[in-house]
């Protein structure tokens, strides 16, 4: 009768043996960038010649999804074994942002998999495909160990992530049914470091918008008016100052918690935020004080001026600049009300005599705050099959520090999500030269395999 050990030494085998990584290269090798209007065609390739393969040869029944709002197809897979069996939903995207070719190390490219002084290089090796690609090679692996999954299985693969998600929430929504599960467990996001395995309950809430003023029309000589105009590059930067202090610390008390929650207290405790060699050095005195570095990035909101624009910054001139413009964002956690910050936002500017400045929405797509319950019992059995398997103790986050579309699985499908991360901070996604210690990928793929395994054996807490 096969074991749980015998599923780790299969995944172990798969990784070493070189067929993980024949399968990771050839999906690499798929140019999906979502962003790209020329690559429409390959995301649908990707689905229909390479991931629905996989996933038919291993039982499961699938179908490719549309929704009118969505610029690419989804895939759902489906694979049910027993209705009294507890049922899983899985989410990955196979879409990953442009490949920079150009921009990449001599001898590297964005679509062939290369190994170069012990990390693993090639787009989408981080973002999403190499998570993925674990995912479903960990259910493979535990088919062939014991001959079955144990669990009823769902799987949805987007094509559209990098560009915002469109269309995901109305599709979800539109196959509540079809999608209906106990929890959901995907991977995306990096672990705590490298070295350290991570699970994270949900994700910070992100908001983008710009502040302005118009001052007037055309610049003007500031020999001549300096003194007796307005400057709405000081105004905005005033402005700016009043929300935030020198030191990081969020002046509005609308964007901030009223207190940190003694469970994600509890959760963070003892994790410490690591960004490797290539990752920038934490300045503990930046933020808000009183917190830890982990609190203040999982537990905490914080404020971000992404970009300042005011007169001509490329050839300067001695005028006073017309108008004024920055970008701005806040990352915000669970119990902060998105529909109030923007109107929040605006009443601290007016109280501070910023009545000139103005305050717009950006395009792009307000991501929710999710997160479930750190201490909850689901959440302690996925911890404690992770630390059976590496023997470590993972990190549990109560949030990703970063944004996912989250809140459509836990608010319109209903699902406790637990993400169980592949990657680490200083993978260089979204930058040329993406890449993962291979280390990282083989201790992923035991980890899901021992998850999955547990998963399927019957030792699970009631649905």
């Amino acid at each position: 009768m096969s074991t749980r050990t015998d599923a780790i030494r299969n995944a172990e085998t798969c990784f070493d043996s070189g067929e993980f990584r024949r399968t990771l290269a050839r999906r690499i090798a798929i140019p999906t960038e979502s962003q790209n209007p020329e690559r429409s065609g390959v995301l649908r390739q990707y689905l229909e010649e390479e991931v629905r393969p996989a996933f038919e040869a291993m039982g499961f029944n699938c179908r490719i999804l549309q929704h009118p709002k969505a610029l690419a197809p989804f895939l759902f897979a489906e694979r049910i074994e027993s209705p009294d069996a507890p049922t899983v939903l899985g989410y990955g995207h196979g879409d990953v942002i442009r490949g920079l070719d150009r921009e990449w190390k001599e001898g590297l490219s964005p679509w062939s998999l290369t190994e170069r002084e012990g990390r693993w290089y090639g787009r989408g090796i981080a973002d999403n495909k190499g998570q993925h690609t674990i995912n479903m090679e960990a259910m493979r692996i535990v088919l062939a160990t014991r001959g079955k999954l144990g669990f009823n299985a769902k799987m949805l693969i987007e094509m559209g992530e990098e560009t915002g998600s469109a269309g995901l929430r109305e599709l979800c929504a539109e196959h509540r049914d079809l999608l209906k599960a106990d929890l959901l467990i995907a991977s995306d996001g990096p672990r705590l470091a490298a070295e350290r395995p991570t699970v994270f309950l949900g994700s910070r809430g992100s908001a983008n918008f710009d502040l302005s003023i118009e001052a007037r029309e055309g610049g003007h000589h500031s020999g001549n008016w300096g003194g007796l105009i307005s400057n709405p590059g000081i105004q905005l930067a005033h402005a700016i100052a009043c929300i935030v202090s020198p030191t990081g610390q969020i002046r509005i008390p609308q964007w901030v918690p009223k207190e940190l929650p003694a469970a994600v207290r509890r959760a963070l405790a003892g994790c410490e935020v690591d960004g490797g060699a290539d990752g920038p050095q934490i300045e503990p005195w930046w933020g808000e004080p009183g917190l830890s570095p982990a609190e203040r990035v999982f537990g905490w909101c914080s404020f971000e001026v992404l970009a300042f624009k005011t007169g001509n910054p490329e050839t300067p001139v001695n005028a006073i600049p017309p108008r004024a413009w920055a970008r701005c964002q806040l990352r915000f956690v669970a119990g902060i009300d998105p529909t109030d910050i923007l109107p929040a936002l605006r009443r601290h500017l007016d109280r501070h005599g910023f009545t000139m400045v103005k305050v717009a929405s950006t395009r792009e797509t307000m991501f929710q705050a999710t997160r479930i319950d750190p201490e909850d019992r689901w959440v302690q059995w996925a911890v404690a099959s992770i630390a059976k398997t590496t023997g470590k103790t993972p990190a549990l986050l109560p949030n990703l520090g970063g944004a996912l579309p989250n809140d459509i699985f836990t608010d319109v499908l209903g699902l406790r999500t637990i993400w169980v991360p592949h990657s680490y901070p200083g993978c260089s996604q979204h930058a040329p030269n993406e890449h993962l210690p291979p280390q990282v990928l083989r201790e992923g793929l035991s980890v899901m395999t021992g998850l999955y395994w547990d998963l399927g054996a019957g030792d699970t807490p009631p649905v």
